[in-house]
């Protein structure tokens, strides 16, 4: 077993120990307290460490979640340490025979760049179609957002792959609705209730431009702008619980339309981060500058 690599979340209680080999296939599981470890012995043995709060495991990584009692940079290479000792003694990390075909749905909270805005991360795919509501009219595609705009204080909702994106009022704080939140979406999924009927997405025009016969009609520049978009942008703007996507190319301005979604939609540090980050990217790998990008709030 190689080196075990740690790496933080946006959520600050939540740290990622990461293993080159493969812990569990198609199983993602939560063991919130030491009674539930009975499928895995790994997780039983670090909820002897008093900071330790929930573990979850799939795929390659393992997730710890603190209490807050210590900082993860005192803690973390002592935790991966151990998770290394275990692993090269034999133990098991879960006992897949014990594990059942239908494993609990998790669901947790992830903070982004935009204070508005918290992510909230399923261990289940929940769409492969990205869908947005800026109010209860806008949610015909998702019976999911319907609901959530029942809470006084959402204000948008953004959903793709395994996320939620939340964005609420500013007349109340996160601290005081999170827990509620969380635990409304965890119920709903576990329930099997529709999240997002992605035929009804399929019909905006948003969705049409993301097709293959909509890129191979474009012009050179705007296909190598989409390719860049989606290779080196896209990746980060969705781990903070947004989006980008391509709107328009004017070669004679030189000016780049994009759509920005969820969290990164009226977001603080948006501008900053076209101006300095894609900007300069469009301009170095089209060796242009006289590029601009423009955001659309979606």
């Amino acid at each position: 077993m190689d080196k075990i690599t740690i790496k933080s979340t946006n959520n600050p209680s939540i740290v990622k120990f990461e293993l080159n080999d493969i812990i569990t296939r198609n199983q993602n599981l939560e063991y919130k307290n030491i009674d539930e470890t009975s499928t895995s012995p790994l997780a039983k043995q670090l909820f002897f460490l008093p900071f330790v709060k929930t573990v979850f495991i799939s795929g390659y990584f393992i997730a710890i979640e603190k209490y807050s009692i210590v900082e993860w940079e005192d803690v973390q290479d002592e935790v991966a340490n151990q998770i290394s000792a275990f692993i090269e003694k034999g133990g098991k990390i879960v006992l897949e025979d014990q594990i059942q075909k239908k494993s609990a749905t998790t669901v947790y909270g992830e903070t982004t760049p935009n204070p508005a805005v918290l992510k909230f991360v399923c261990n289940k795919l929940l769409t492969k179609t990205p869908f947005e509501a800026k109010n209860i009219d806008e949610t015909d595609a998702s019976p999911l957002a319907k609901e959530l705009f029942n809470f006084s204080f959402v204000k948008e909702v953004f959903i793709d792959e395994n996320y939620i994106s939340i964005t609420k009022y500013n007349s109340i704080e996160w601290d005081a609705v999170s827990a509620e939140i969380r635990s409304f979406i965890k119920e709903y999924i576990e329930l099997n209730k529709e999240v997002i009927n992605e035929t009804l997405i399929t019909k905006t025009e948003n969705h049409i431009k993301k097709q293959d016969d909509y890129f191979e009609k474009l012009d050179v520049t705007s296909q190598q702008i989409i390719n860049i978009l989606e290779e080196y942008v896209k990746p980060a703007v969705q781990s903070d619980g947004g989006n980008i996507t391509f709107d328009s190319f004017d070669a004679e301005e030189k000016r780049v339309k994009v759509i920005l979604q969820g969290a990164c939609s009226g977001c603080p540090s948006s501008t900053f981060t076209l101006k300095n980050g894609i900007e300069n990217m469009l301009k170095d790998m089209l060796k242009d500058n006289a590029i601009i990008v423009e955001a659309i709030n979606g």
